[in-house]
This record gives C-alpha cells, sequence and structure tokens, in this order.
C-alpha cells in the first residue's frame, strides 16, 4: 500500500526541501511520491521542491483547500498524505500509517508539540491527544485512505479556512479515525509573532464563527485583521 504526501505551499522555500527530502528517505518503501501543490509562490519553493525530488504543481488559487485537493488529483498512492511545509515529522510515519490503515482506520493524524519550550504551547500540545474537533487541525498532518477521500468529496473548497476542520467532521461522521499516539512537530511562528493570548482568542473566536456557519471570507479577513499571519 502506497502513500502520497502532499504538501500545500506559498513561499516556503526555507522548510520544503529538507522536508521532501525526509520523506523520501525515511518513507523510501512506501511513499509513491511527495506533490508539492504551490499557490504561486514568489520564491524558489518550487524549484527547492524539484531539487530534493518532488513532483510539483501549480495552482491557480492560494487556497489550502484548493491546492491539496489540486495534490490528490495527481497521486497515484492508495493513502493520501496531506502536511504541512513548516511540519517536521518522525521516521516512523510511512509505518505508521500503514498500520493504521491495516487496523481497519480510515484516516486519522498524530498528536503534536510546538518546536518551543514555552510551557503554554507545551499545553497547547498536550490537548491534542484528546477526541475533540478543536483539538485537531492540518499542523498535525492527515492521513486518508484514497476512496475514503473520494467519497466524501475531499476538501470543501469553499472554505478557504476551517478546511481541515470541515472534511475531518465530515470523516468522522462515517468512519473509524485514528489519533496515532506520537508527536509531529510543528512551527511555533504564529505564537512568535503574536502573544500565546491573543493567537487563543483568535483561534476561539473563528471556531465560533465556524460553528454558526459564518462565511469563511468573513473568518479569513478576521483571522488577518488580528494576527499577524500569513
Amino acid at each position: 500500500m502506497k502513500i502520497s504526501v502532499i504538501i500545500p505551499t506559498w513561499n516556503e522555500a526555507t522548510t520544503i526541501g529538507s522536508l521532501v527530502r525526509f520523506v523520501l528517505v525515511n518513507g523510501s518503501h512506501s511513499v509513491a511520491e511527495v506533490i508539492v501543490a504551490d499557490g504561486a509562490s514568489d520564491d524558489d519553493t518550487v524549484s527547492c521542491a524539484i531539487e530534493a525530488g518532488a513532483v510539483t504543481v501549480k495552482c491557480a488559487q492560494r487556497c489550502r483547500a484548493i491546492q491539496m485537493n489540486t495534490g490528490a488529483r495527481h497521486a497515484t498512492g492508495e493513502i493520501l498524505y496531506f502536511v504541512h511545509a513548516d511540519v517536521k515529522l518522525i521516521p516512523s510515519f510511512a509505518d505508521d500509517l500503514r498500520s493504521a490503515i491495516g487496523e481497519g482506520y480510515h484516516s486519522g493524524c498524530y498528536r503534536y508539540i510546538f518546536d518551543s519550550t514555552k510551557r503554554m504551547l507545551r499545553v497547547n500540545g498536550y490537548f491534542t491527544r484528546f477526541e475533540g474537533l478543536m483539538c485537531r487541525g492540518g499542523d498535525q498532518t492527515l492521513f486518508v485512505n484514497r476512496p475514503v477521500f473520494n467519497e466524501v468529496g475531499g476538501f470543501n473548497e469553499y472554505f478557504s479556512i476551517m478546511e481541515d476542520y470541515d472534511l475531518i467532521s465530515r470523516l468522522r461522521r462515517k468512519y473509524r479515525f485514528k489519533i496515532i499516539p506520537k508527536n509531529v512537530i510543528v512551527s511555533a511562528r504564529k505564537y512568535e509573532t503574536n502573544s500565546w493570548l491573543r493567537v487563543q482568542l483568535a483561534n476561539l473566536t473563528v471556531f465560533i464563527m465556524y460553528f454558526l456557519r459564518q462565511p469563511p471570507c468573513k473568518m479569513k479577513s478576521f483571522y488577518k485583521k488580528v494576527l499577524r499571519y500569513r
């Protein structure tokens, strides 16, 4: 059972090469390809990805839902694994995903920790072991059995933000979802340019807006307004 690793990017030249190489080295026996779905970067993201061994696809819009769906359409693997460009994976990722699918799970994610020693970020990471939707998110990476991904319609491109929560919600209504009890490492760069409290309040507000079915454009506009976050 082969894995297609799909990475949506925009101006990730500093991280994409090392991530692609890590995936290919540690998943050599299981990875069909690494697909970098780029949203019109104006740095060297695409050339760095190609040099590292990735397949690249260019997307007309910088929107993670569109980019990840585009990557999925180019994938050949039976397992789709969506990874953010600034996440650090663990060497056993390929075996972990294949094992979870073999156990009868149809999708899932990892827990995470931040690349920071700050106490409150450790608290954030601790809660990713729990089942609640608010404890999920694309930073944890997301794997999906390909037929299941196709059956639920992939990412809903209506969502320019919160697309990962929407997909996870739909997956968990019908299929088994596994939280692998290991940690990937997530970049703390959003917290480094904003206070912990400011990010938490922004996240909570967007969650409330999401559950109240506010338009994604409104949620995204609010997020960009209150946080220094691309």
